[in-house]
């Protein structure tokens, strides 16, 4: 809409959600966002509204997209679960099975698994590394299969922020000879029509919505500063503004760089949500989906310094984030952005916003729709 409102369409069921969306966009907490969600591989809402810029110069529109910062590992661990499933990669297998350089200082036993549940000790990079270091496939896994582990691996998990999408990503290279990004575009975004990017074409850059910091002395995690967590954040610093640049678009940074909006985060998440098979064609087999919700490690995270359960790839539900269903599984972006993923009400839940909070991990503007539109789900 030209003027900023809101505009899209909500199930009959469901009118409080957009009321929800309405009253964020309304009271300042948002300035432009996307809501979506799906039951059985359909949409059942799906509104976007608000401002693609601070100034408010740029309407929201249907397909505006964002960078989406840590929703992006979502995709990157659906990728991976995908492979998975047709027998190219095995999560119990070594990770140096696939990438011997890897098995260098002390990590020649950390699994695949490790990686995908932020218990491989990686982190960050001991080495000091630039933002530019980031767009450097090579540069930035080759130093991490040179480093050794910053605890005993598989013990304890610590919030791979943005290693975790090079160690899986890397791994998915090795078996497929594709970059994640490559594979995740030609198997699951282009057959299911999900405008979602890990490494986005210029031609896509006047879409894109300007992500706009959050307020200052925000910082990363959300209990007290560890000096893991100091280690991690600051090698290389976290520069917002760095996402309106065409080299951070491009790159494929595919635990944080993926651009979208809510409808294009919750569209190929309905694989998981409706047991591998999505508008008669079958991705996955139900017994591969459900590897998801396999707990790999529980405990205080190293890094967030907060309680959390990880399953394979994704977080499961705990005190972290309370959920209705217990075959969920979710994970959020710095700042805001969320995706949940219901498995028991074969429902996918994703928030996508400009307007960056203190939050680590999505926060309560997700839950002001997402609260109502499970009530709406229940009451059906």
């Amino acid at each position: 809409m030209a003027d900023g409102s809101v505009a899209g369409f909500v199930g009959e069921k469901f009118p409080a959600v957009r009321e929800a969306f309405e009253n964020n966009l309304e009271s300042g907490l948002d300035i432009g966002a996307s809501f979506a969600a799906t039951k059985d591989g359909q949409l059942i809402v799906d509104l976007w509204g608000g401002w693609a810029d601070e100034a408010k110069t740029r309407p929201w529109e249907k397909d505006t997209i964002v960078n989406v910062y840590s929703t992006t590992k979502t995709m990157t661990a659906l990728t991976a679960l995908l492979v998975a499933d047709r027998g190219e990669l095995d999560f119990g297998q070594r990770v140096a099975h696939y990438w011997p350089e890897f098995a260098q200082n002390g990590k020649a036993d950390i699994k695949v698994s490790h990686l995908m549940s932020h218990s491989s000790g990686l982190a960050g990079w001991e080495e000091k590394v630039t933002m530019e270091d980031m767009y450097d496939w090579e540069k930035a896994t080759s130093l991490l299969a040179a480093q050794a582990p910053w605890w005993e691996p598989g013990t304890q998990s610590g919030y791979h922020a943005m290693t975790q999408g090079y160690l899986v990503g890397e791994v998915i290279r090795r078996v497929t000879g594709k970059t994640v990004g490559t594979v995740f575009r030609e198997e699951i975004a282009e057959p299911l029509g999900a405008d979602f990017h890990i490494g986005l074409p210029a031609s896509e850059d006047a879409r894109v919505a300007d992500l706009i910091p959050p307020p200052p002395g925000s910082r990363f995690g959300d209990g007290e500063v560890t000096g893991l967590m100091k280690k991690m954040t600051g090698n290389p610093d976290i520069d917002v503004m760095a996402t309106r640049t065409r080299a951070w678009r491009c790159a494929e940074i595919p635990a944080a760089g993926g651009t979208g909006n809510a409808r294009s985060v919750a569209i190929p998440h309905t694989i998981l949500a409706n047991g591998g098979l999505v508008k008669g064609k079958r991705f996955m087999s139900e017994a591969g989906v459900r590897k998801a919700l396999e707990p790999q490690i529980s405990g205080n995270d190293l890094i967030l310094n907060a309680p959390i359960t990880f399953g394979m790839g994704f977080g499961l539900p705990g005190d972290l984030i309370p959920v209705p269903n217990k075959n969920t599984i979710f994970w959020g972006g710095y700042g805001g952005s969320l995706i949940l993923i219901d498995l028991d009400a074969r429902t996918t839940i994703a928030y996508v916003m400009n307007k960056m909070g203190m939050t680590t991990l999505g926060d309560t503007r997700a839950f002001n729709m997402a609260g109502p539109l499970w009530a709406g789900l229940a009451a059906a």
